[in-house]
């Protein structure tokens, strides 16, 4: 009978011990849960911050962009303009250059040109004159 009483008093220490040892799991699961949770909070935390960040990021590009695509259009009505002055402006040399008598004016016109230009540059840059 001694031998019953030391084998239930031997099972119901090693139930105990066994029991202490899954609280004392329980315990240090419920704690690494909790870390793991306050972990995942501060990840969640720092994407919302990155996201609101790209959000951001995202908008201004956006802004940019909208603000370049309607500078290029008003730069493109500008071409546009100017090559309608540009092709008028062509139209009254090729009359211009149909007569022989207006070309050879042009001819002096420029050579006038060339010439005042030089002399300018002459007496500016090299002080030839002085």
């Amino acid at each position: 009978m001694s031998y019953k009483r030391d084998s239930h008093a031997s099972r119901a220490g090693l139930f105990d011990s066994y029991s202490s040892i899954e609280e004392g799991f329980r315990s240090s699961t419920s704690q690494s849960r909790e870390i793991n949770e306050h972990d995942n909070d501060k990840a969640v935390e720092g994407l919302q911050d990155r996201v609101m960040f790209l959000k951001r990021l995202t908008g201004d590009i956006h802004e940019e962009v909208e603000s370049h695509n309607s500078m290029l259009d008003r730069m493109g009505n500008s071409m546009d303009s100017s090559r309608g002055l540009l092709s008028g402006t062509v139209d009254h040399f090729k009359k211009v250059f149909d007569k022989k008598a207006n070309q050879q004016i042009c001819k002096v016109a420029a050579y006038l040109v060339v010439s005042f230009i030089s002399v300018y540059y002459l007496i500016k840059f090299t002080g030839y004159f002085m």
